[in-house]
């Protein structure tokens, strides 16, 4: 069996910020981008070998990780990647229908203009991504373009929540984000929410937050299905 570490996982640099933080940040990039797939076994020697830290560190890090519900450990055999079911992963888009449309309405509540400037901008970064069609790019893009959104909601709260939600989804949402169709519904959609921003209506970029996800839930059901 393949070693499901082979990809590489960049050592990290020591720097005054909490060492923990940064393990955690690594391992979340790495179950986004698939190097780390669900029902991965971690290796504790393996993992301070790549990341160029010490095993307590780490520990820390895997302990918050499985607080959060990233990691489990199932019959006590040690940490694997969260697997999330059908029914599970309906229930995270159920959530999100709910949730981000709250955050983009905290958005237009709190974000000063030039915040909302610097959205206008980071949307169409991700709609360059998704023309491109590298689906690495595009959750990462996303990932910075929700990073905008969520911290201009002044609600960190939300935020880790959503984080947490989208994470446990990565292997759908890889394979839905580079379906054709549904990279030309996604630039739609996100043209819509940032056009209701900058106009500051809640009411239509609460509709559209929602529609998105909704799409988004179709889209990632119907690849793991395997309809194109």
């Amino acid at each position: 069996m393949a070693n499901p570490l082979a990809e590489p996982l960049n050592p990290l640099v020591h720097e005054p910020a909490p060492l923990r933080n940064k393990i955690m940040n690594s391992l979340r990039r790495a179950i986004e981008t698939g190097v780390l797939e669900p029902g991965t076994r971690l290796v504790e020697k393996d993992l301070c070998e790549r990341l160029n830290v010490s095993r307590t560190s780490l520990r820390e890090a895997l302990r918050q990780l499985q607080a959060e519900g990233i990691l489990t450990d199932l019959n006590n055999r040690g940490l694997t990647v969260a697997t999330v079911t059908r029914s599970d992963a309906e229930n995270i888009y159920r959530i999100r229908g709910v949730l981000e449309p709250l955050i983009v309405e905290q958005f237009i509540e709190n974000a000063p203009d030039d915040e909302v400037q610097a959205l206008k901008a980071q949307s169409e970064v991700l709609k360059k991504a998704y023309r491109g069609g590298n689906a690495e790019e595009i959750v990462a893009t996303k990932r910075d373009f929700y990073d905008r959104i969520c911290t201009g909601a002044r609600n960190p709260i939300a935020f880790d929540l959503l984080k947490k939600l989208t994470l446990l989804t990565s292997p759908l949402r890889r394979r839905s984000v580079v379906r054709p169709e549904r990279q030309s519904q996604s630039i739609t959609e996100i043209d819509a929410i940032v056009a209701a921003i900058v106009k500051r209506d809640k009411t239509a970029a609460k509709a559209a937050a929602e529609k998105h996800v909704a799409n988004s839930a179709v889209s990632a059901f119907r690849a793991a299905d395997g309809a194109r």
